[in-house]
């Protein structure tokens, strides 16, 4: 068995109506797979009005908003017109991208199928209660997460250090690595463009904090503008570059009432406005992988970052910028004042985290995940069972 004989059907609560790293993840797998031969199917809720053009077809999911964030759209099902179409692709490798009704619904069929079914994790959701005063939900959380993941057959993190904390957390008994590559068409120093920071009000003697990624709570936005203002305190000259759109702008604007603000960007522009920074800020710890930070490495600027799943993975300390405990205003502002006082520093990360970034090719990353199938399939044809464990 081969690439050409693998019929993949792909469960997601979110394909194209929300861009972030985890969908554009996905369509990368579906393209990578199209391309080799393979057969795809998408089973995701549909929208009018995609947020980017998506790849592959796919079979609308009945969905409502969430209640408080309606970007997001919860599936309600399994309907029995997906139950057809699934009857007819035949899948031979079922893959479920988000924890939700839709991807327990898609684990029962496949079990009842008897076809392999593995998940891919793209954040860590039993972090995401704590940033809506809700942390005595954690515990309930980790358990509907582990019920949901040792249904599978094998599960998928992004980094060796999210995967660690899977096996820590008993989430499964077979954990791999899919991890994620970077466009290095888009991302690139050479996409900086000093006019362009005029235009957004930095002059060329500042130096410019970036920030990437959709502004929600969950993200960080406290600690990065807690970190902001203590620069500011101390006397620190700098500027805050955001890129994004989100729920929390207005919150965010009116604590960064000097940033630049520069909206939702894509492809070159995205690549234009990130290399036209000069260091990066990531102080989430919500993030499996940190697409935003080995973007930012690829842009050639130094990362300080939470020491945390995913960008624990990609930065090494000292070297290509600073980790830094989660939370930790004053170590955060130190790791930062750094970079803006040194231009030997801040030069030197950015250059070994371009350097870096050279290794993380989306081909070579989706091929993995394809090994990974084909081993999958390969264990279930010697009439092995998935793994059962006490929530079986």
């Amino acid at each position: 068995m081969d690439v050409t004989d693998l019929r993949v059907a792909l469960f997601t609560g979110n394909y194209n109506y929300v861009r972030d790293g985890a969908n554009q993840a996905l369509n990368r797998l579906v393209g990578y797979l199209l391309k080799r031969g393979a057969s795809v199917r998408i089973y995701s809720p549909r929208t009018e009005k995609p947020a980017f053009p998506s790849v592959g077809k796919v079979i609308n999911i009945p969905a409502i908003p969430l209640p408080g964030r309606a970007e997001y759209r919860a599936p309600v099902g399994l309907p029995l017109s997906a139950r057809r179409d699934l009857k007819q692709f035949a899948p031979n490798m079922v893959h479920v991208a988000s924890p939700e009704v839709l991807g327990h619904r898609a684990i029962s069929w496949a079990r009842n199928h008897d076809l392999p079914v593995v998940a891919s994790v793209h954040t860590r959701f039993e972090t995401y209660p704590r940033y809506y005063g809700l942390t005595f939900l954690e515990p309930l959380v980790l358990a509907l997460l582990r019920r949901f993941y040792r249904r599978c057959d094998a599960i998928f993190a992004p980094s060796e250090s999210m995967a660690q904390l899977l096996r820590e957390q008993r989430m499964s008994y077979d954990v791999g690595i899919w991890t994620r590559g970077v466009d290095k068409e888009i991302f690139s120093p050479s996409r900086r463009d000093m006019e362009w920071r005029r235009s957004h009000g930095i002059a060329d003697d500042e130096v410019a904090i970036g920030y990437l990624g959709r502004l929600v709570m969950e993200k960080g936005l406290d600690v990065f503008s807690d970190t902001v203002e203590t620069l500011r305190r101390r006397g620190v000259k700098h500027r805050v570059l955001v890129v994004g759109e989100g729920p929390a702008r207005d919150w965010f604007e009116k604590r960064l009432p000097d940033a630049a603000f520069v909206g939702h960007q894509m492809g070159p522009d995205l690549g234009r406005a990130l290399a036209s920074a000069d260091l990066f800020f990531n102080p989430s710890v919500t993030e499996t992988f940190g697409n935003v930070t080995l973007e930012a490495m690829a842009s050639g600027l130094p990362v300080v970052a939470a020491r945390a799943t995913g960008s624990a993975s990609l930065v090494r300390e000292g070297v290509t910028g600073q980790l830094v405990a989660p939370g930790a205003i004053g170590s955060f502002a130190d790791a930062i004042q750094r970079y803006i006082e040194d231009t030997d520093a801040r030069r030197s990360a950015g250059e070994a985290g371009l350097r870096l970034s050279d290794r993380y090719g989306w081909d070579e990353v989706n091929q993995a995940l394809v090994d990974s199938y084909l081993r999958i399939i390969r264990h279930r044809s010697t009439g092995a069972q998935p793994p059962r464990g006490p929530f079986g």
